[in-house]
């Protein structure tokens, strides 16, 4: 292995959630405003996920006052604290593009529904 690689394996992080396309997420995300810092929530619907290794990138969408707001994030950004998957998304696409078209109840995904070995794994 060369240099490169070895730094960027040290930069990776190792307790990453599973997540696909479709899932809700909750994106915690460091803001630096001036001196002070904080962690801001970002939730939606993972509609797309590119690159590999360390620059592994996913797009999160969700629904404000009535406007569609994407977000971009690199899963192994020091910025992003950590990311919490609150369902699991039934699609058969590889993006969900199509939902910036949708209006209300049509951006709505169905949820995959865990079968019992999957569920005694998760401890539910």
């Amino acid at each position: 292995m060369n240099l490169v690689d070895r730094l960027q394996r040290q930069q990776m992080k190792a307790d990453l959630p599973e997540f696909e396309i479709g899932d809700t997420v909750d994106v915690h995300v460091q803001i630096v405003e001036g001196d002070k810092e904080r962690i801001q929530v970002f939730n939606g619907t993972v509609i797309g996920r590119k690159g590999g290794g360390i620059n592994a990138a996913f797009t999160v969408r969700r629904i404000v006052q009535g406007e569609g707001v994407e977000r971009c994030f690199l899963i192994h950004s020091p910025k992003v604290v950590k990311i919490v998957v609150k369902r699991k998304g039934d699609v058969r696409r590889a993006k969900l593009t199509y939902l910036r078209d949708r209006v209300g109840k049509s951006t709505r995904v169905r949820e995959r529904k865990l079968e019992t070995s999957q569920k005694a794994e998760a401890g539910e």
